[in-house]
């Protein structure tokens, strides 16, 4: 199943590729930058992309770090993931971090990270009184066992 999203590219997007799945069984499209820049160790940068979207109400797009860039370089995305609401018309970027020990340089049309198309439900708050019992109950951190060290 696929959903149509639409997409404008901005004028500094020119020439890039669209947001793309690298191979048929992937969850993630990778999306490139649109601008150069050095995050220095520990720096944070939000990386244009060059593009804005209308996503459907009723979805999300969620932006994940490359895998690769996590193991290899240390780049992640900070607020992993990321999500893009359906009413935001914006241009879309990309926040990310160097968590690794050396410079890490971004060129225009470098893959920075992935985005993944979501379903949303929106919640509806009912208030009670009392929430039923479950066997765990108010049990919080490390408290279904796990490593010895918890």
């Amino acid at each position: 199943m696929s959903i149509k999203i639409e997409v404008k590219r901005l004028p500094h997007g020119a020439g890039l590729p669209l947001p793309a799945y690298a191979t048929t069984g992937a969850a993630g499209m990778d999306v490139v930058s649109a601008e150069e820049v050095t995050l220095a160790p520990g720096a944070r940068h939000a990386v244009a992309t060059g593009l804005a979207l209308a996503i459907p109400a009723g979805y999300e797009i969620q932006v994940r770090p490359r895998s690769g860039l996590a193991l290899k370089h240390g780049i992640s995305v900070p607020n992993t993931p990321g999500t893009i609401d359906s009413d935001y018309r914006g241009e879309l970027k990309v926040i990310l971090i160097n968590h690794g020990q050396e410079p890490f340089a971004i060129a225009r049309g470098d893959r920075i990270a992935q985005l993944v198309l979501a379903p949303v439900v929106q919640a509806e708050w009912d208030e009670v009184e009392e929430l039923d019992s479950t066997e765990r109950g108010a049990g919080g951190f490390g408290s279904t066992g796990g490593h010895a060290r918890l």
